[in-house]
């Protein structure tokens, strides 16, 4: 595994290592962090910010799960988000996606317990693989906006399947701005979904 850091996050290596604006780290055969000798080991690298221990976390659970990518700072603080986003990219990418984002949203969630317990609650960090949010954003979105056509169509609500919070959030904002249909959300838990409904 490599996992590269970009600009906002500096190195508090010992004085000896030189200091850099990005550092990679790659794992050998046996899965144990080797750092190249240019650049300072990351697991001691920019801890003391959001950005730094997020990455530092990231790094720790996918050594540990031996999958070969790469983890890149995209932004260390997006004002949207509300901490920085970390792009995950490589081979063994599309097994941390999961049955619809899952496995990423669980990911994500432990990402974000260890950086909270430092930072507090208002922090938080977002992962993406291959740009696959941008991809399951635009797809939710599509997805959403077709429904509609038909529910007006057919002058009948039309319930969908189960999503996360995050893709019934993305279906809700698709279709706020219409004033011919309305949305809401139905059932419990996982099976919580998404109902598009005709205004009459």
């Amino acid at each position: 595994m490599r996992v590269t850091r970009l600009g906002a996050v500096r190195s508090t290596a010992a004085p000896s290592t030189p200091s850099a604006d990005s550092a990679t780290v790659e794992a050998d055969d046996t899965g144990t962090p080797e750092a190249s000798p240019a650049t300072p080991p990351v697991s001691s690298a920019g801890e003391g910010t959001v950005a730094g221990l997020a990455i530092v976390a990231l790094n720790n659970i996918l050594s540990t799960s031996g999958v070969n990518v790469v983890c890149t700072i995209r932004t260390a603080d997006d004002p949207e988000v509300g901490g920085p986003v970390i792009d995950i990219s490589g081979e063994d990418s599309g097994l941390l996606i999961g049955r619809r984002g899952q496995t990423l949203q669980s990911l994500q969630f432990i990402v974000n317990l260890i950086v909270r317990r430092e930072f507090g609650e208002s922090v938080r960090v977002v992962l993406d693989v291959e740009s696959y949010r941008q991809r399951r954003e635009a797809s939710l979105r599509d997805m959403a906006n077709k429904v509609a056509e038909r529910v007006l169509q057919t002058g009948r609500s039309i319930t969908l399947e189960p999503m996360s919070a995050a893709d019934r959030r993305i279906v809700h904002i698709s279709l706020a701005d219409r004033e011919d249909i309305s949305t809401e959300s139905v059932g419990f838990g996982e099976d919580r979904k998404v109902t598009i409904i005709p205004k009459r």
